[in-house]
């Protein structure tokens, strides 16, 4: 069997290693009916995820009628933030193989990394409730690097390749078009999943590899 071409794997976290929607769609219609917006079927608050809690929380109210003074929605961001760090893994799940995965990539001699516009503090507690959180070098969040440096720009990326301290290549994994686009101005490959949370159709972000299940994902790699 021929060397495994990467040393270091990052993973997005929304619609990537984790189905958080569950958790996440709640904490939305919890912020926006304080103000008198109809709830948002959890069915559909998927559509809402990616880039961050504020732009999701955009995306619920210009869905429900508009955006809201400033002064509101900051209260109704504070308010989604508290509900959602309360109730944060309680029917979140990784996706059928993720586990499975993660462990045959360290057998390979990958060191992993968690790339996610989710707040940082957000994704370490997630991750330690879903008991998941020792497989990754480092969980980077929207928040780590400060103002304009998360996904779709290249340094989150650029930080984790540092913090995984390897030589080597870096593969990037996600499901939407912040991951790719990160991935491209990092110079790094990236593979997504279409079972995720995409703001564009999956087969339109220009991946390198469009994968439909975890056990996909090994061989997809060999072959970047």
């Amino acid at each position: 069997m021929t060397e495994f071409p990467f040393t270091m794997v990052g993973f997005d976290l929304d619609g990537t290693l984790v189905d958080s929607n569950p958790d996440i769609g709640p904490s939305i219609n919890h912020a926006i009916t304080q103000f008198g917006r109809e709830a948002i079927p959890v069915s559909e608050t998927f559509r809402l995820i990616g880039g961050g809690a504020r732009l999701m929380l955009s995306r619920a109210l210009d869905l429900t009628g508009g955006p809201l003074p400033e002064d509101e929605f900051e209260e109704a961001h504070r308010l989604q933030q508290s509900y959602y760090e309360a109730n944060i893994a309680v029917h979140t799940q990784p996706y059928p193989g993720c586990l499975d995965t993660l462990d045959r990539l360290a057998q390979l001699g990958c060191t992993l990394a968690v790339v996610t516009n989710k707040r940082e503090s957000f994704a370490v507690k997630l991750l330690e409730e879903l008991d998941m959180a020792a497989r990754f070098a480092c969980i980077l969040g929207g928040d780590t690097l400060g103002p304009g440096r998360s996904k779709p720009e290249p340094d989150m990326i650029e930080e984790a390749i540092r913090r995984c301290e390897r030589y080597g290549r870096f593969a990037m994994v996600g499901d939407s078009s912040y991951d790719v686009r990160a991935a491209r101005a990092a110079g790094v490959p990236c593979a997504i999943f279409s079972f995720g949370y995409h703001d564009a159709p999956p087969e339109t972000l220009g991946a390198d590899a469009l994968l439909h299940h975890f056990n996909e994902l090994v061989p997809a790699l060999r072959g970047l």
